[in-house]
């Protein structure tokens, strides 16, 4: 009986063996492919805005002192947009010809805008400044006198 009895105990740890070594590494499976689609939006171009102060210097007079405004140009898009350039006008707020009686545009000379221009990020402010004098033209520039000379802005 002893020889019986070692021989279903080497059955016994030899099947557990078994079953431990190779039992874990049987698998099965079934492969496959799919495909499908998505969608994203983007957004759209959001206009910069311009704020400008009033400019600062001596009174403008004909071929007299040179006055300094400062402006900042605002990216209110919620990404980054490319600020690629600023100019300067005298020129009503919708960007239409200003006249004042004789006293017009071509009285007034308006410097390029200095301003760093490139990538603007979603919500950020680039300050500018930019300078205006009056011109002497050599003629009567008396509907010049005590006008407030609008600056039109424009951002690309």
């Amino acid at each position: 009986m002893s020889k019986v009895a070692g021989r279903k105990k080497r059955i016994i740890i030899t099947t557990a063996a078994l079953v431990a070594i190779g039992g874990g590494a049987a698998f099965a499976y079934w492969s496959a492919t799919g495909t499908g689609t998505g969608e994203a939006s983007t957004g759209e171009t959001v206009a910069f805005t311009v704020l400008s102060t009033p400019a600062t210097g001596d009174a403008l007079s004909p071929g007299g002192p040179v006055q300094t405004a400062a402006f900042t140009v605002t990216n209110g898009n919620t990404g980054t947009q490319n600020l690629a350039s600023v100019t300067a006008e005298v020129a009503n707020a919708d960007g239409t010809e200003w006249t004042a009686g004789n006293c017009s545009a071509a009285d007034f000379l308006v410097g390029s805008p200095a301003i760093t221009t490139g990538q603007l990020a979603a919500g950020a402010v680039a300050n500018g400044t930019v300078t205006i004098q009056m011109v002497n033209r050599n003629a009567n520039q008396d509907d010049c006198q005590g006008v407030t000379v609008p600056l039109y802005f424009e951002a690309k």
